[in-house]
């Protein structure tokens, strides 16, 4: 304990009070969600969906459902008014299936990179 205590002095010294901080000592802060339009999926994340202000990639093997399930989230973003933009590297997104998850896609970003 006393070796731990050092420890801590030492980076409170070198990097300034508070860069070692008990996360209970803390008030939580709920973290700002979007439904990602799948109950099951929302309560995995737990968080109730994916985080607002924050990059999400969505990965995995082609045809497992990346971009249904990030069209269902942009559709759910847009139905709090949230300005939503969509990063096909894949340049699959087909705006009448869009339209059919409920994606506003005359609101909607989009970017269609040739590399990344």
């Amino acid at each position: 304990k006393k070796a731990l205590g050092e420890a801590l002095s030492q980076i409170e010294r070198q990097f300034g009070k508070g860069a070692v901080m008990k996360m209970g000592d803390q008030p939580r802060e709920a973290i700002p969600a979007v439904s990602t339009g799948s109950l099951g999926l929302d309560v995995a994340l737990g968080i109730g969906g994916l985080p607002y202000g924050r990059i999400v990639e969505i990965y995995g093997p082609e045809s497992s459902g990346k971009t249904t399930l990030t069209l269902q989230v942009i559709a759910e973003a847009q139905k709090q008014g949230k300005t939503c933009a969509f990063v096909d590297a894949e340049h699959a997104l087909d705006p009448v299936y869009a339209e059919k998850l409920g994606v506003n896609v005359d609101e909607l970003l989009v970017s269609q990179p040739d590399t990344g």
